[in-house]
């Protein structure tokens, strides 16, 4: 049976979230994309908060920028505010994206601002 690309992302991501948990030491990375705009956001599962987050619409130079440009700037951004709060090491949510693209371009650049995944 073929699923459709919705369904299979919703598969995919609950197969993630069952093993990825965020903790106040090690918060979760999530990353949403949609078809013009990229966020992530460092998320405490155990207390159910977020510690962080960065949008493409927040920054208005990531706004104007083409796909790959705007997830380099908002993974900057995100590593730049976690740093700030003190955390250094974070356990990478995809979402239901591949590892490919705008997904892979935010995740390098944290990587560059000092995030350890």
């Amino acid at each position: 049976m073929a699923f459709s690309k919705t369904a299979r992302r919703a598969r995919i991501k609950t197969s993630i979230r069952n093993t990825v948990r965020g903790t106040s030491e090690r918060p979760r990375l999530t990353v949403f994309r949609s078809n013009s705009e990229i966020y992530a956001q460092l998320i405490d599962d155990e207390q159910g908060r977020t510690l962080a987050s960065a949008g493409s619409l927040k920054d208005k130079s990531a706004h104007k920028a083409p796909g790959t440009e705007q997830a380099k700037i908002v993974g900057k951004s995100i590593g730049e505010k976690a740093k700030a709060a003190g955390i250094e090491k974070v356990v990478f949510d995809r979402n239901g994206y591949l590892y490919h693209g705008r997904v892979k371009a935010l995740a390098d650049a944290a990587r560059e601002a000092g995030l350890n995944f």
